[in-house]
């Protein structure tokens, strides 16, 4: 029996439970006054599925209530669904392809899809390199900004700052309005540990930035034609850039600015939850499962203009 079989993606009532199961670990909670005590689960013939009541505050609730998953007319079996495909597609899938498989219209799976990338943001504050540890820190460049002209260089374009901790294997990208210090350098002292050991290409600006960090920079010179050296390369960043790129341009192609954070925090999540660390999909998806908490956004929100 394949994973998309499992009762919690078909029956309505069953993917409550398998989402209440996860969220509320420790019982149901009144998300109104926060009650546990008396809370209670309506089960009349004409209930819809997954609504309690607290008889503390005397409201009804379901688990959807300060989820992404508030106010949405999509059942909690489509949800999860879209989740499993969106976690488990190495590059992505496409608005039009959730639509097709689910049966929801365009503008509902492309609404889905930014809440399902809300909730892959990390919300951390875990700082990368602890220990001593190294980190890779690179700048790409994808698409263009509205308002630019095209140039033969990157100005037009995009850009993206990418963090990847080779120890604990995890990616965290920034979108960055210029590649210079003032851009960059406030990211690195945020997210760098003062322990680490920064390594990034010959790029001057990191020269500058050395300083945010005790444990040393170590480069390597592209352009001379040198890309490993020991155990010294950002070929790991390299690596995640290429999946991340793949992915813009082959399954996404079009993405405004005002949107590219939610696509990083996709490609980050699911960069730094992959098969090779022993995360299958499954659990990727109750991973992703556990993000939804105090992350709503809405329609209005995500479509309006910059």
């Amino acid at each position: 029996m394949s994973n998309i079989s499992a009762p919690h993606f078909h029956n309505e009532e069953k993917s409550y439970e398998y989402v209440e199961a996860r969220l509320w670990p420790q019982g149901a909670v009144c998300p109104h006054c926060g009650g546990m005590e008396r809370v209670g689960k309506l089960k009349g013939k004409t209930t819809r599925a997954g609504l309690w009541k607290c008889y503390e505050c005397r409201k009804p609730f379901t688990v959807k209530i300060g989820t992404i998953f508030e106010d949405s007319k999509v059942p909690m079996h489509k949800w999860l669904q879209a989740m499993y495909l969106i976690a488990g597609s190495k590059k992505g899938l496409s608005s039009n392809q959730l639509h097709r498989i689910l049966g929801v219209t365009l503008k509902t799976a492309w609404f889905m899809s930014h809440r399902i990338r809300e909730a892959m943001r990390d919300s951390g504050l875990e700082q990368f390199g602890g220990d001593g540890g190294i980190v890779q820190v690179d700048e790409t460049f994808i698409g263009r900004e509205v308002g630019r002209e095209v140039k033969q260089s990157y100005h037009h374009k995009m850009k993206v700052l990418s963090l990847v901790d080779r120890n604990t294997k995890k990616a965290r990208s920034f979108v960055i309005d210029g590649v210079n210090a003032d851009a960059i350098g406030p990211i690195l002292a945020e997210n760098l540990n003062t322990e680490t050991v920064l390594m990034t290409d010959e790029h001057p600006v990191y020269r500058y930035l050395s300083t945010v960090v005790r444990g040393g920079h170590k480069t390597v010179a592209h352009r001379t034609g040198e890309y490993v050296r020991g155990d010294l390369h950002t070929n790991t960043i390299e690596g995640y850039f290429s999946i991340f790129k793949r992915g813009m341009k082959g399954v996404y192609q079009h993405c405004q600015k005002k949107h590219l954070h939610r696509y990083l925090a996709e490609f980050d999540f699911r960069y730094s939850n992959r098969s090779a660390l022993g995360i299958e999909d499954s659990e990727r998806a109750d991973l992703l499962l556990q993000g939804v908490i105090g992350k709503r956004l809405t329609y209005e929100t995500t479509s309006a203009r910059a």
